[in-house]
């Protein structure tokens, strides 16, 4: 009798046990479950990235979106000032995720030389002097303002005229320390320029050309924030009145 009252108890205690830990065990799963179904935002990439572009200007390519945690990308980025600065890495297609790793600082990328070409332009490289380009300091994957000094003869009249032609021009490559000899003969001082490799449009490019064997080519950095209004023809008259 006593034998079977103690099989008892034991029996009831190890069924309270069971259910304690089946109802734990639910509980657990239904808290993990919650976790991977509970909803997180990420950026979603909409339309192609290009390599190269600014992080500043991809709220055009992106939507955000809602998805559950689980289907989350390690390394997602979570707001988009935690880009500011850098570009991107690689070329992004249509529906992966932001993630951190594809944004790198603009001079790293220049450093291996891998600014993309937009589609439709083809590239041009110019040798100007330090002083035409900013002192020597743009690198691969700036935007330029590009001026062109000429003179242009009207009735048998020279005029010097300089003007800004093209904004925002972006820049693919950039070689330093290459030294040219003046026209003035062997006695004159090398001169230091910069090879400046720039993506435009056919008929930019063959303005370029022009400005580049007619006249003198100027450049400025350029930002995306700079403004292009109010541009004009400057000549002599128009500069001192």
């Amino acid at each position: 009798m006593k034998t079977r009252l103690i099989g008892a108890i034991v029996a009831i205690i190890l069924a309270l046990v069971g259910t304690f830990a089946l109802t734990g065990y639910v509980r657990g799963a239904d808290a993990r479950a919650s976790d991977g179904a509970a909803l997180v935002s990420v950026f979603v990439v909409a339309t192609q990235i290009p390599q190269g572009t600014k992080a500043e200007d991809i709220a055009t390519f992106i939507v955000e979106k809602q998805i559950p945690a689980l289907a989350a990308v390690p390394g997602r980025v979570t707001t988009l000032n935690a880009l500011a600065g850098t570009v991107a890495d690689t070329a992004l297609v249509p529906g992966e995720q932001l993630i951190s790793s594809r944004w790198v600082e603009a001079a790293d990328l220049a450093a291996r030389g891998d600014v993309a070409i937009p589609d439709g332009m083809q590239v041009l490289t110019l040798a100007l002097p330090l002083e035409r380009v900013v002192g020597g300091v743009l690198t691969p994957g700036d935007t330029v303002g590009v001026l062109i000094a000429t003179s242009n003869t009207t009735d048998g009249v020279e005029a010097r005229v300089s003007k800004q032609v093209f904004h925002k021009v972006l820049v693919t490559a950039v070689q330093a320390g290459t030294t040219t000899t003046p026209d003035a003969g062997a006695d004159a001082a090398p001169v230091s320029v910069i090879m400046v490799t720039l993506a435009r449009t056919t008929p930019d490019i063959e303005s370029l050309v022009w400005g580049q064997q007619f006249g003198t080519v100027w450049l400025t950095i350029e930002p995306d924030t700079a403004t292009e209004t109010a541009s004009r023809v400057v000549d002599g008259a128009e500069l001192f009145q």
